[in-house]
C-alpha cells in the first residue's frame, strides 16, 4: 500500500463537509453507472505522460504508482495513464513505454493495485505515435513527414496494418491482466489513428485509404476486435478528434459518423480530442479561455449520434467550471489532466468547502508538457511535488527540531519556502517591503492571457493563513534588524528577487525610456502609440502582449486584504469572450468547415499600438520561450503586426527614437547567424521599453553571511540566479529547501535532477538543429 504522503484533506471526510460538497457540486459528484461498474463521480484525470512510465534496470513503476495513488486518494473518479505504445514502432521516442509482453504487464500491477487500494479506477491509454515518433523506425499510413517531426515515416504495408491492429488488441488484453479497469484508445491529437482517418495524411489506395469508410476502418477494427477480446466488463474509452484544427481535417458529418460507428463497435465512453499537435491554434495554453472547447462536445451530444457517455476537456481547472459545464448539459464527464498535477486534492477540497486552498492549474505548460517534449520528467510549476511523490515530501518535524525562519520577499520563491516550511511545523515570518504578496506575479497577472496568476496568489495567500505564517508587509528589513531579532532566527531565506538591468546605451536615461516594471504597473506617463521593446525574452514578449491590447488601468489594491494575505484581495478579471478567441485564431464556431477552421481565416483585433520587438542575438526571435507555447506567443504578436528584429546592436536613444545596427542573417549549416553587411536603422518611436535582463538582488546577503555563528543564509529564486524570470525554478527551489531546511547549510541550492532522457534529448536536438 503506497500511503507515502498524507493528503491535505483527509479522504475520510466528515458527513457534514461531504454533504456541503454534494450540495454545491451535485453534478460533479454524481456517480456514473456504466452497467458493469460505477464511477464515483464525473471527474476524470486525463492522460498525461509524466516520464515515470518507463522501467529501467534498477527500478520499476514505483514512482508512477505513488503518483497515481495520491490522485486516487484525492477523490478522482477515473484516471487515464500516460500513453503506452502497443509495439516498438509506436513508441513516441526510443525506449518509451510499451505494453506488448506478459513481463511488461506484470510491472504495471503495482500501479493498478495502488490506485484500487485508494478507491480509484484507472485506464491505460494505448497510443501509437505514427509519424509523430522521434525515432528512425516511425511508421504511418503514408510516408509524409509531420511539420513537428524529425523523420519521414515508412508507409505501413497492408500486412503491417493488420499486425498493428492485433498489437492494439493484445495490449488491451495485457492491460486487463495487469489490473487496469479499461483502456483509452488514443484516436486524436494527430497520432497514428488520426493519421489514418484524415486524407491530409492518408494517401493510400488500398482498403485502408481512399473513401472515408475505408479510412475509418482502422479505428473501427481496433475497437471491434478489442471488445471481442476483452469481453463486456472492461471499459473502452475512445478519444475521438472532434475538432482537428488543421487544413484537410475531418468534417462534422464525418465526426458524427465515426462517433456512431465507434459506439457500435463496442466503446463504453467517447472522450473529446481537440486539435492535432501540429495545429497552429492554441488548445490548452493559458491564453485559451476556461472551458473554451466544451461547445464541441455539446454539439455531438445534441446531435443524438451517440447514446454512450461523452467526456469534454481542455482548460477546465476549477470545480465550479466543471459543475457549470455539466449543468449546461455539454457532457456527461469532465476530463482535467493538468489540474491534478497542480493539486491532487482538488476534489477533496471542493467536497470539504475549502476551494480557497485549491492550488489552481495556470495552464502554463512549463513543467508538464514542455518537460514531456524534452524528455524531462513532468512536474508542475505551482506544485513541484508532482511526479516526485517518493522523494519530495513535506514531512512534519518534531517540536525539538522546529526552526525559526525569516523569509525575505513574498514572490513565488518566498511564498513557496514560507508555506512549505510552516506546513512542516517550523516557525516562519515572511517580510516584504510591498503592500501585497506576489512579487513578480503581480506583474505577470496583468498580461492578457496570464490572468490565472491571480489564482496562484489567492492560493498562496490562503496557504499563508492556513499554515500560520506571520506576514509582515510594508516592512523593508535590514541585515541589522534580522540579526537583532529576539528570539534569533535560525535561517534567513533571501527570496528578494531581481533588479531590472539598464543596459549602457547612450540616451538610456531619456524621458522616452521606461523600464518594463513601470509599464506593467501603470506608473509614470502613458506609453506612446509607437513602441520599441529592447529584449525579446519572456518579459519582452509579455510587455509586447500587454501593449498590443487595449485594457483598463492597473486596479487599486485593497490594502486590508493584502495585509491579511488571503483570498479576499483582487479577484480574477472576467474571462475573454469565447467568440473573440475563436475569431482571433480562425476557428469555425459552428465546426461545419473541414478541420474546424474558419473559411475566412483568423481575424485578430486591431493592435492597440505599433510595436517593434528587438533582440541582440541573431536567429529566431523568442527562441528561448516555452517548447509548447512559444509559437503561440509569436503567432499572437505577429497577428497584431508586431515587428520582430534580431541581431540588433543598440547604438543610441534620442527624441527621434532608437537607432540600431542590424546584421542580416546568413545560413551556416542548420543554423542562422549574424553575417553580411551591417545596416544602420532609426526606429521612429515615442517610447522605448527596456526588458534587457536583470540582476539578482542580494543586498542583504554578504552582511548576513559575515555575521557567522549558527545563522544559515539561503538564496532562492531570482536572488540565487536571475537570468530569465523563472517561476518554475523559484517555486521548486523554495519548496525543496523548505522540505529539508533544518539540515540545510548556507549556500546549498536544491533543484530537481535532470534525467538521462533529458540529457539525451538535448544532445539529439543540438545535432539535428531542432532545439
Amino acid at each position: 500500500s503506497l500511503h507515502l504522503f498524507p493528503p491535505t484533506i483527509a479522504a475520510s471526510r466528515s458527513a457534514s463537509s461531504s454533504a456541503g460538497g454534494m450540495s454545491k457540486y451535485p453534478r460533479l459528484f454524481e456517480p456514473l453507472n456504466l452497467g458493469f461498474t460505477t464511477l464515483r463521480n464525473r471527474a476524470i484525470m486525463g492522460s498525461m505522460h509524466t516520464g515515470l512510465e518507463e522501467t529501467g534496470l534498477f527500478h520499476g513503476l514505483e514512482k508512477l504508482a505513488a503518483f497515481y495513488a495520491e490522485r486516487a486518494r484525492g477523490g478522482v473518479g477515473l484516471i487515464v495513464s500516460g500513453g503506452i505504445s502497443p509495439n516498438n514502432a509506436g513508441r513516441v521516442y526510443p525506449f518509451a513505454a510499451k505494453l506488448s509482453t506478459q513481463g511488461e504487464a506484470k510491472s504495471h500491477k503495482i500501479v493498478t493495485e495502488a490506485v484500487h487500494e485508494n478507491g480509484g479506477k484507472i485506464l491505460m491509454q494505448i497510443l501509437h505515435a505514427g509519424r509523430y515518433a522521434y525515432h528512425p523506425f516511425a511508421v504511418a499510413p503514408s510516408p509524409i513527414k509531420a511539420p513537428i517531426g524529425w523523420v519521414t515515416p515508412s508507409a505501413l504495408t497492408a500486412n503491417q496494418v493488420e499486425t498493428t491492429i492485433a498489437d492494439y488488441v493484445k495490449s488491451a488484453e495485457l492491460a486487463k491482466t495487469a489490473g487496469y479497469d479499461g483502456v483509452e484508445v488514443m484516436g486524436s491529437e494527430g497520432y497514428l489513428i488520426n493519421q489514418f482517418i484524415v486524407s491530409h495524411t492518408n494517401k493510400r489506395t488500398d482498403e485502408w485509404g481512399g473513401s472515408y469508410e475505408n479510412r475509418i476502418r482502422f479505428p473501427l477494427e481496433i475497437v471491434r476486435r478489442m471488445r471481442k477480446a476483452v469481453g463486456p466488463d472492461f471499459i473502452i474509452m475512445y478519444r475521438l478528434s472532434m475538432l482537428d484544427l488543421i487544413p484537410g481535417g475531418s468534417t462534422w458529418p464525418e465526426v458524427t459518423a465515426l462517433a456512431s460507428a465507434i459506439e457500435d463497435a463496442g466503446a463504453t465512453i467517447i472522450n473529446t480530442g481537440i486539435g492535432w499537435h501540429e495545429a497552429r491554434v492554441p488548445t490548452i495554453a493559458t491564453k485559451v479561455p476556461r472551458g473554451a472547447y466544451t461547445w464541441v462536445t455539446r454539439k455531438l451530444k445534441e446531435s443524438g449520434a451517440v447514446k454512450i457517455p461523452l467526456v469534454t476537456t481542455n482548460r477546465i481547472n476549477m470545480p465550479q467550471i466543471a459543475e457549470d459545464i455539466l449543468a449546461r448539459g455539454d457532457s456527461d464527464l469532465i476530463s482535467m489532466a493538468r489540474p491534478f498535477l497542480a493539486d491532487p486534492d482538488i476534489l477533496n477540497k471542493a467536497m470539504a468547502g475549502q476551494e480557497r486552498l485549491i492550488n489552481t492549474c495556470i495552464g502554463c505548460n512549463q513543467a508538464c508538457l514542455d518537460h514531456t517534449f524534452q524528455l524531462k520528467q513532468a512536474s508542475c510549476l505551482v506544485n513541484p511535488r508532482a511526479g516526485y511523490e517518493t522523494s519530495l515530501n513535506y514531512t512534519p518535524v518534531p517540536e525539538s527540531q522546529r526552526q525559526r525562519i525569516a523569509v525575505v520577499g513574498s514572490g513565488p520563491a518566498g511564498l513557496a519556502t514560507a508555506t512549505v516550511a510552516a506546513s512542516r511545523g517550523h516557525i516562519v515570518t515572511l517580510f516584504d517591503g510591498a503592500n501585497q504578496i506576489g512579487g513578480q506575479f503581480n506583474l505577470a497577472k496583468r498580461i492578457p492571457g496570464k490572468e490565472e496568476f491571480y489564482e496562484t496568489i489567492r492560493y498562496f495567500g490562503a496557504k499563508l493563513e492556513d499554515t500560520g505564517v506571520t506576514v509582515r508587509l510594508n516592512e523593508r528589513v535590514t541585515a541589522e534588524s534580522l540579526l537583532a531579532a529576539s528570539p534569533p532566527f535560525d535561517h534567513v531565506v533571501l527570496a528578494t528577487g531581481i533588479t531590472p538591468r539598464r543596459p549602457p546605451i547612450p540616451g538610456i536615461n531619456g524621458k522616452n525610456v521606461r523600464m518594463y516594471s513601470e509599464v506593467l504597473q501603470g506608473l509614470g506617463e502613458p506609453v506612446g502609440s509607437r513602441v520599441a521593446i529592447i529584449g525579446a525574452g519572456g518579459i519582452g514578449f509579455d510587455v509586447a502582449e500587454f501593449l498590443s491590447h487595449s485594457h483598463a488601468p492597473a486596479p487599486k489594491h485593497d490594502e486590508t486584504s493584502a495585509a491579511a494575505g488571503n483570498e479576499r484581495g483582487w479577484e480574477m478579471p472576467p474571462q475573454p469572450e469565447l467568440a473573440l478567441f475563436l475569431a482571433e485564431w480562425g476557428i469555425d464556431p459552428t465546426n461545419e468547415q473541414r478541420g474546424g477552421l474558419a473559411a475566412e481565416g483568423p481575424k485578430p483585433p486591431p493592435p492597440a499600438k505599433q510595436i517593434t520587438l528587438l533582440q541582440r542575438k541573431g536567429g529566431k526571435v523568442g527562441a528561448g520561450l516555452g517548447k509548447t507555447t512559444g509559437w503561440v506567443h509569436r503567432a499572437g504578436l505577429k497577428a497584431r503586426n508586431v515587428e520582430f528584429v534580431s541581431g540588433a546592436d543598440y547604438l543610441k536613444i534620442d527624441e527621434a527614437g532608437l537607432t540600431v545596427a542590424v546584421a542580416p542573417e546568413v545560413v551556416k549549416g542548420a543554423k542562422k547567424e549574424k553575417g553580411g553587411k551591417v545596416e544602420q536603422r532609426l526606429i521612429e518611436v515615442d517610447t522605448i521599453v527596456i526588458c534587457a535582463g536583470q540582476e539578482p538582488n542580494r543586498e542583504l546577503h554578504e552582511a548576513l553571511l559575515a555575521a557567522g555563528g549558527r545563522l544559515q543564509v539561503h538564496l532562492v529564486g531570482g536572488s540565487e540566479r536571475a537570468g530569465e524570470l523563472d517561476a518554475k525554478r523559484a517555486i521548486d527551489q523554495g519548496s525543496r529547501l523548505a522540505a529539508q531546511i533544518e539540515t540545510a547549510k548556507s549556500g546549498q541550492v536544491f533543484e530537481a535532477p535532470l534525467s538521462f532522457g533529458a540529457h539525451l534529448y538535448q544532445f539529439a536536438a543540438k545535432r539535428l538543429g531542432a532545439a
